[in-house]
């Protein structure tokens, strides 16, 4: 199999979630001689982004996001320390996790494995997370961005308890807040004072991007 027939079965089998072909297929380049990045940026994110664009056109459902995502996430176990050998520089960083009350995860994983095809560093704190939990991880970490995630109406209210702590803690100017979950909308993002709001996973990567842009642009040189 010559290189590029490798990268286009790779494309091919993450795209439909083949995720046993996907792992063979990663290992078998890096065997080859390709590079992590030549992997990752050649195959697999493409991949991931024609899912991304078939989900928006109603060609693909979560279940397909979910299962190119999976496929995609074992890949990622192989290249990650390698990468991080190479040191491949990453587009952001972000913190997320779901609001304190709330134990859903499958959302928010899916976010998770679309940053991280994306190029985003995620640091994933898990359910349940409590107010000055985030804080704490924004202060460590020092991230671009804080994702809030929430499933529930009745957990929604925290998005904005959230907030507050980052406003007490001083950190509400040095972090971009974004939302999500099932009944979230922008008007409530608005409301509660988000920076930006998506309603799936493809789109958060898109919209994430544009924050990072904006604020990257008036950042001072």
């Amino acid at each position: 199999m010559t290189t590029d027939e490798l990268l286009r079965e790779l494309y091919d089998r993450t795209l439909v979630g083949n995720g046993p072909a996907v792992l063979e297929l990663t290992r078998q380049g890096l065997e080859t001689g390709l590079g992590p990045e030549t992997l990752l940026y050649e195959a697999l994110i493409p991949a991931l982004e024609e899912v991304g664009a078939r989900f928006e056109r109603g060609d693909f459902f979560v279940p397909e996001m979910l299962i190119a995502g999976k496929a995609m996430a074992g890949a990622l176990e192989i290249l990650r320390p390698l990468l991080a050998e190479t040191g491949v520089q990453t587009i952001g960083k972000i913190v997320m996790g779901t609001v304190k009350g709330d134990v859903h995860d499958i959302g928010k994983n899916l976010v998770n494995i679309m940053f991280e095809g994306a190029g985003f560093e995620v640091i994933d704190l898990g359910v349940q997370v409590a107010p000055e939990i985030f804080v704490a991880a924004i202060e460590d970490h020092q991230p671009d961005i804080v994702g809030f995630s929430a499933f529930l109406t009745t957990t929604m209210p925290m998005f904005k308890a959230n907030i507050n702590a980052l406003v007490k803690a001083g950190l509400r100017d040095k972090v971009i807040v974004m939302v999500g979950g099932a009944p979230v909308t922008q008007e409530y993002a608005d409301v509660v004072g988000a920076d930006g709001y998506a309603a799936d996973a493809s789109a958060a990567v898109v919209r994430a991007k544009e924050l990072l842009r904006g604020r990257r642009a008036m950042a001072p040189a």
